[in-house]
């Protein structure tokens, strides 16, 4: 059954969607696709179903939502567009469904010829799968496979991710974890009322120092690869490229974009409530239409379109440091984040008062946070519990490593269109809104 979703063509698409999206702009070798990273979830979903049924035993496995499970594995990313979060970026600034990869994968599992597939295997299996990979937290161990702080998702992008861009950081030691990997139950309820026990997975003590590394590890990669100023920078010309390419084809004003009709783009454009358009969207698609922006009569896409084509991207001015600059290396914490917040919302009311087509300077800010805390609405099926003296404790309450990382914080400005007045403006608020915070 599984082998036949796989050479569905929704399924196939994903051979032409990149896993890091413009990641490769830094790392040459990272072109690896969302095809090959879904089959990596659905073998590594497979090794932990193997842990949980020689737990539970053959005679209370339950076939059935493990094969919903490991088919929600395999399917998890069917719905994601060009150059995947980047694309999500534009659908919320637009409101558009499907740009939103969840959406898509809902209606792609529901309904077209892989709901088709999965339901003449199991009546009712479409909807099961479609409900694993949308629910918010796991409901039970078998979707905790497919999503959870420990699940078979994380576990392919990690080595995938670290492989191919070539990064020596996040090496993690997996087969000591998969080793070490077991079943507990754990009492879950709200607040102080407790309504019951679920089973999760849990980790021997054996294993405490290869789940640091596998949280240090996950925590590393976003600095260096997935927040890299030089692949923020492609995303963000992309974003404005493509927001602008849409707004013109939906206000009328689509021959200004340089398409022709029969171009993904400007069928999407035309009717972006259409499924059959949303999956006509990769990455193949927008590389091969660069060449019709770029020949646009809108002077900005324009010229965007090159500067993506070219990787001619925006350098960034890191606000974070340049306020740390202004401050003092002593400065208290709350201090230096009051500034830089007072930087880059001074920056953004200014970009926003230009009322410029494209606005004259991007803010890029963000956050990741090594490890999530234990929270009821989430549940234990979201926590990295460690056995220790015949107790279950949270992997932060035992690592001091864990316990000690802070999360990872950025601020960036990029002028797309750079000059020395706004580099010179730029300078200059930081400079003014660290003065106002030393001064109080």
């Amino acid at each position: 059954m599984l082998w036949r979703v796989i050479q569905s063509p929704p399924f196939q698409r994903l051979r032409r969607v990149r896993q890091l999206g413009f990641s490769e702009f830094v790392y040459p070798g990272a072109t690896h696709t969302r095809f090959a990273h879904s089959l990596g979830v659905f073998y590594n979903a497979r090794r932990l179903m193997q842990i949980i049924k020689r737990h539970i035993g053959t005679d209370n496995f339950d076939q059935y939502r493990a094969e919903a499970a490991l088919t929600a594995a395999l399917l998890h990313d069917v719905g994601h567009g060009p150059f995947s979060h980047s694309f999500e970026t534009i659908g919320k600034r637009l409101d558009l469904k499907y740009a939103k990869h969840e959406d898509v994968s809902d209606e792609i599992i529901q309904n077209t010829e892989v709901a088709a597939i999965l339901d003449e295997y199991h009546p009712g299996m479409s909807i099961q799968v479609a409900n694993i990979i949308g629910a918010k937290t796991p409901a039970d161990i078998y979707s905790a496979v497919v999503s959870s702080q420990f699940d078979a998702d994380r576990l392919d992008y990690m080595q995938r991710d670290r492989l191919m861009s070539g990064t020596q950081h996040s090496e993690i030691d997996l087969t000591w974890l998969i080793a070490n990997l077991e079943i507990d139950s754990v009492p879950f309820g709200v607040g102080e009322e407790k309504v019951g026990e679920v089973e999760t997975f849990v980790l021997s003590s054996k294993a405490i120092y290869a789940a640091e590394t596998y949280v240090v590890g996950l925590f590393q990669l976003y600095p260096t690869v997935y927040f890299h100023k030089a692949t923020r920078s492609a995303e963000k010309v992309f974003f404005h490229l493509f927001e602008r390419a849409l707004r013109l084809s939906t206000e009328g004003n689509a021959d200004q974009v340089g398409l022709s009709g029969l171009n993904p783009i400007a069928m999407f454009a035309e009717n972006p409530d259409s499924l059959a358009n949303a999956l006509q969207l990769d990455d193949s698609v927008v590389w091969g239409s660069l060449n019709e922006i770029g020949a646009s009569k809108d002077a900005s896409i324009s010229q965007l379109a090159i500067m993506l084509k070219e990787r001619k991207l925006p350098k960034a001015i890191d606000l974070r440091a340049s306020v740390m600059n202004e401050l003092g290396k002593s400065a208290p914490q709350e201090v230096i984040e009051k500034a830089i917040l007072l930087s880059r919302t001074a920056l953004e009311d200014w970009a926003t008062e230009q009322e410029a087509e494209i606005p004259p300077i991007w803010i890029d800010s963000t956050q990741r946070i090594p490890y999530k805390e234990f929270q009821e609405d989430t549940g234990p099926l979201n926590q990295i519990l460690i056995r220790q003296n015949g107790n279950l404790v949270d992997l932060k309450e035992v690592s001091a490593i864990v316990e000690a990382i802070r999360p990872f914080r950025l601020d960036r400005a990029y002028i797309p269109f750079p000059t020395d007045d706004l580099k010179a403006l730029v300078n200059d608020i930081i400079k003014a809104k660290s003065k106002e915070v030393k001064g109080e």
